[in-house]
């Protein structure tokens, strides 16, 4: 009998050689499955934590915040369509008054002499209505540096006609109200002759610059849309 063979267990039970053998429990399949579906979940839960996490302190939007973003985008969108569409009252055409409707009132503001004269004449020739022209006032002579300075009464009917009038000048030109209180007549406009100022616009440049002037902004103002 060997000497490893445990006291009573001779015969087919003898255990031969020079080591003890090794006894466990077979391993179960069930529980290594349970092991690995564990911590397959705890590694995802800590991924998702860590996302939440970068979100919240990193300022990323969530899909409840997204939801409402592009709600309120579209809302904006309808808003603006609806203020450009045709019709709306922001996209009323500029209405201009007939020469004849408008009085001019020429002053030169230069040192050219007879420069009021022949451009009050070239106003008239043009269907315009000539109160009366010569020297500006010391207010305005020798100060205007753009082709004209226009000087209006108030309200849409007012600038229209000032518009009118500058459309007909080559050159910048500036618009300019009447002082308030003053009782000037919606279709009168005084004209300064400035430095800048050469000749008045041929036929084409007038139509093209009534009509840039009378066309509508469709687009609302900035920061609206």
């Amino acid at each position: 009998m060997s000497m490893l063979t445990p006291p009573g267990m001779g015969g087919k039970y003898r255990v031969t050689g020079n080591q003890y053998p090794r006894m466990r429990r077979p391993r179960s399949k069930v529980r290594i499955v349970a092991v690995v579906v564990t911590t397959v979940a705890v590694v995802g839960l800590a991924g998702w934590g860590t996302l939440q996490l970068v979100d919240v302190f990193g300022g990323k939007s969530t899909p409840a915040k997204n939801t409402a973003a592009q709600a309120e985008n579209a809302a904006k969108q309808r808003t603006c369509k609806a203020a450009a569409a045709p019709g709306s009252a922001s996209a009323a055409p500029t209405a201009f008054p007939e020469p004849g409707e408008v009085t001019i009132n020429v002053y030169n503001a230069t040192a050219k002499g007879g420069l009021a004269k022949d451009t009050a004449d070239e106003f008239a020739a043009r269907g315009f209505k000539v109160g009366t022209f010569g020297n500006a006032d010391p207010e305005y002579d020798r100060k205007v540096k753009v082709a004209a300075l226009l000087i209006g009464g108030h309200g849409p009917k007012a600038e229209a006609a000032m518009k009118l009038v500058g459309a007909q000048i080559k050159g910048t030109t500036t618009l300019k109200p009447a002082a308030a209180g003053s009782k000037r007549a919606t279709g009168t406009v005084d004209v300064m002759l400035g430095k800048g100022f050469t000749k008045l616009s041929g036929d084409k440049a007038v139509e093209k610059a009534l009509a840039a002037l009378a066309r509508p902004s469709a687009a609302p103002s900035a920061g609206t849309c």
